[in-house]
């Protein structure tokens, strides 16, 4: 019988994506959702634990803190003892055993303890000396493929202990087979998707595809796949009290996927590009979705008719050209892409990132919503482009 016991968990995102996740959560049926900085805290039992790492779109990890408790500022112990102390009290052999190899991902923002690798000893240091006292053995540290993941966060003066039921970060589905320099993340790009209201319910155009990540993952949204359903693998199957049997059920339950019914469009001006992307959109499964073409944005028309952009969603994510020697293209490139949007696209709804401010501001069209994202180190605008027909005073009438 599958445990019902509801616990504590953390759905780690990126910047500016926290209140998307937390709506998955919320559709999910995850209880007790708050938003946090760069995450989302909500509870529920081993089931919801294995759904979240297989459903969500905009997480990249899910953990589930065992301890969690403050350093004591004027305490008689040096801030380091007291981490070792913290991690030491935690009854290991509920978790793993003096054969399981782990390893450990510790962030710090604290005046206390600074950095980030000496708590990642210090952690190491008192989970090994428990062994030791306990059996006379030490378990191995695994930086890599270990059996268990141990997360660390410390921020100010609280320390925070979590088992990293992912493993390697959501983010990496596992359709990616190939790639092109600087890749949008799978997440970004679902939290661009989302923000952008897609749910499958019209043609999509992305006229600047790079790999595919946008059309995949707009693929998967309008077919409900879960995404983390091409993983090989996730931390929790490793783990101590894995329920084998509830995974499958959850995993092979497909009552979920619905019909799509209309046509998501890429295209590229790079042969490269298209190469890359056909061969991840046939990796995902979703090649008779996606309308692939190697073709110059101005020249990615609508299929048929006048009216044939109405109501379909551009995404596009265009180069940044973080280069100060490519300011001038940028600046040219930006001022094409509003005029296409303009005269190609009339009826749509566009969504551009870009963290070239200054080029942004090229493309001429007044945005009815402006957000600010994070691709990567880059702080970004994602603009909201409704691409009237006629005259936009025509359309306020």
């Amino acid at each position: 019988m599958a445990d019902k016991r509801a616990f504590k968990m953390v759905a780690k995102t990126f910047k500016g994506l926290e209140e998307v996740l937390a709506q998955e959560l919320t559709e999910l049926g995850a209880d007790e959702v708050q938003i946090q900085r760069r995450a989302v805290s909500f509870s529920g039992d081993k089931a919801m634990l294995y759904s979240a790492n297989l459903w969500l779109r905009t997480a990249l990890r899910v953990l589930v803190p065992v301890k969690s408790e403050r350093l004591k500022v004027k305490g008689e112990r040096r801030p380091e003892d007291q981490l070792y102390d913290i991690v030491r009290g935690i009854n290991w052999a509920k978790y793993m055993t003096a054969e399981t190899s782990f390893a450990i991902d510790a962030t710090a923002y604290s005046d206390s303890l600074r950095n980030s690798r000496f708590v990642t000893y210090r952690v190491k240091d008192a989970i090994v000396d428990y062994w030791q006292e306990r059996e006379g053995r030490r378990p191995n540290v695994q930086v890599t493929d270990p059996d268990l993941r141990i997360n660390v966060h410390v921020g100010g003066e609280q320390v925070t202990v979590s088992l990293d039921s992912s493993g390697e970060s959501l983010h990496k589905r596992g359709y990616r087979v190939a790639t092109t320099e600087a890749p949008l993340s799978e997440v970004l790009a679902v939290g661009m998707l989302l923000l952008a209201g897609w749910q499958g319910q019209s043609d999509l155009y992305d006229p600047m595809c790079g790999s595919g990540t946008i059309p995949i993952e707009a693929a998967l949204i309008a077919l409900n796949i879960p995404p983390g359903v091409f993983r090989k693998e996730f931390a929790f199957e490793r783990w101590q009290d894995f329920d084998a049997e509830l995974w499958e059920e959850i995993y092979n339950d497909d009552s979920r996927e619905r019909a799509f019914t209309h046509t998501i469009y890429a295209s590229d001006a790079s042969f490269y590009a298209i190469q890359q992307a056909e061969k991840n959109i046939k990796s995902a499964g979703v090649a008779k979705y996606v309308n692939l073409r190697q073709v110059r944005m101005e020249e990615r028309r609508a299929s048929a008719g006048e009216n044939a952009m109405q109501g379909a969603l551009v995404l596009l994510n265009p180069p940044y050209g973080e280069r100060l020697a490519q300011q001038k293209d940028m600046l040219q490139l930006y001022g094409a892409i509003g005029t296409t949007l303009k005269h190609q696209f009339a009826g749509a709804t566009a969504w551009i990132i870009s963290s070239n401010d200054e080029a942004m501001k090229q493309i001429g069209l007044k945005p009815s919503r402006k957000m600010r994202l994070l691709n990567g180190e880059l702080d970004c605008q994602f603009n909201k482009y409704e691409l009237f027909q006629g005259k936009r005073k025509d359309n306020n009438q």
